[in-house]
């Protein structure tokens, strides 16, 4: 088996993600990538005005901030580790990093209680056509 990449963002739920990737990387001994997503779209719809560039700045570096905290957790469990961000439509980022990075196995996080963007269901879906578009194993943990 290859690398695992893992999409993760922040929060207690990503948390436990991160830790249940970390886990599976370890126990098959493969390297581990951590990938945090974003979109500034929304920003084309707001009532007020924002530089997209700057909000832009400011989640790189917090994305920066959390991706070297479970890095940080990866290598003190013996795992290597890194990180990839990445800006744009999650779905569309997802599979292209999916196929840059050459990875095996793609682990997404079961849906937090309200912070999530997926229902468990509707992540179901999105994993079995990830699966199917990249031909690369997509499991949701933590189980």
């Amino acid at each position: 088996m290859g690398k695992i990449l893992c999409a993760t963002r922040g929060g207690e739920a990503s948390i436990q993600t991160q830790d249940a990737a970390i886990a599976r990387a370890k126990e098959i001994g493969v390297e581990l990538i951590f990938v945090y997503i974003y979109d500034v779209e929304f920003l084309a719809r707001a009532k007020y005005t924002l530089r997209s560039d700057v909000v832009s700045e400011e989640l790189d570096r917090m994305a920066e901030f959390l991706m070297t905290m479970a890095i940080e957790r990866a290598k003190q469990q013996g795992v290597q580790a890194s990180y990839t961000i990445r800006h744009g439509d999650f779905d569309a980022e997802l599979a292209s990093a999916v196929n840059e990075e050459e990875v095996s196995l793609v682990i997404l996080g079961h849906p937090g209680k309200e912070e999530s963007r997926f229902e468990l269901e509707h992540l179901q879906e999105f994993a079995s056509k990830l699966q199917e578009e990249t031909s690369i194993q997509v499991c949701i943990l933590p189980e």
